[in-house]
């Protein structure tokens, strides 16, 4: 997936001539240019395409109309079809909100977000039911004001946990940034027992169904939630590429073997706490 940022004279008739000049060069090239998501406030355009490499893939832009991408993200195998299925596309190329007219364009892929309390089950069993719920109440509220605040929708609430979507992969780690900032300040300032949780966050493209997400995407989330360690943030490789230049501190920890998945994924943390200092 390449990412075109701040496009000078972005038009939806400009979008469309470039799209239709890149269907007539890829084929040379052994390159399919699929689809295009358009978030016309930012001027920002996301394409999905299948290339041999990255350098080829610009090479088709280059020809076509010299719009090359600014940065290129490589897109697990396991993971395309999250990109791929579950879209309308208009007739233009371009991705249209579900159940939208072809002029609801979609302003680009979601990222998902889940949290999960840290050994919620024992400290039940440690505090008993009363304790362990304000636990639980505690994280709620912060949780909730995270997503209020920062534009997320709760999808669920999966019992030790919640699971949230963006529109913006920013508005996801900052909110998983505040999360943890308030969970902390609250145990210093209360000077409480701390209530610890693991987040988890991938961008692609889920699929919808009566309100609830499904697919790969939100397997990967949910898989990196439990991967984490204690107030730890860890996030897909795209969603550290879609935040590029926003001043966060990630640090990539390699490629991760996670359960489900054939190949191992790259996974970044989020160092808030030398943010916070």
């Amino acid at each position: 997936m390449d990412i075109h940022r701040c496009v000078l004279g972005l038009t939806i008739e400009a979008l469309l001539g470039a799209h239709q000049k890149d269907v007539a060069v890829q084929k040379k090239y052994c390159v399919e240019y699929h689809k295009y998501w358009v978030d016309e406030v930012k001027k920002n355009v996301c394409c999905l395409v299948s290339a041999p490499d990255a350098e080829t893939a610009c090479r088709v832009h280059r020809e076509a109309h010299g719009m090359v991408a600014d940065s290129i993200i490589e897109i697990q195998p396991e993971l395309a079809d999250a990109f791929l299925g579950g879209t309308e596309v208009n007739s233009a190329g371009a991705v249209i909100i579900p159940n939208g007219s072809p002029n609801d364009r979609d302003s680009g892929i979601r990222t998902i977000l889940f949290t999960d309390i840290v050994d919620s089950t024992s400290l039940t069993q440690t505090l008993g039911d009363e304790a362990a719920m304000a636990f639980l109440n505690l994280h709620n509220d912060v949780v909730r004001s995270a997503l209020a605040s920062l534009g997320g929708r709760e999808v669920k609430h999966t019992g030790d946990g919640i699971m949230a979507s963006f529109i913006s992969a920013v508005s996801a780690v900052k909110c998983a940034r505040k999360i943890q900032h308030d969970l902390a300040n609250h145990a210093q300032n209360q000077q409480a027992q701390p209530i610890k949780i693991r987040i988890g966050a991938a961008a692609g493209e889920p699929v919808q169904q009566h309100q609830d997400l499904f697919g790969s995407t939100v397997q990967l989330a949910a898989r990196l939630c439990t991967y984490a360690s204690p107030a730890q943030i860890l996030v897909s490789n795209a969603v550290a590429e879609l935040c590029l230049g926003k001043g966060f501190q990630f640090q990539e920890i390699g490629e991760v073997v996670l359960k489900g998945f054939d190949r191992p994924v790259r996974a970044h943390t989020v160092d808030w706490k030398l943010e916070a200092a």
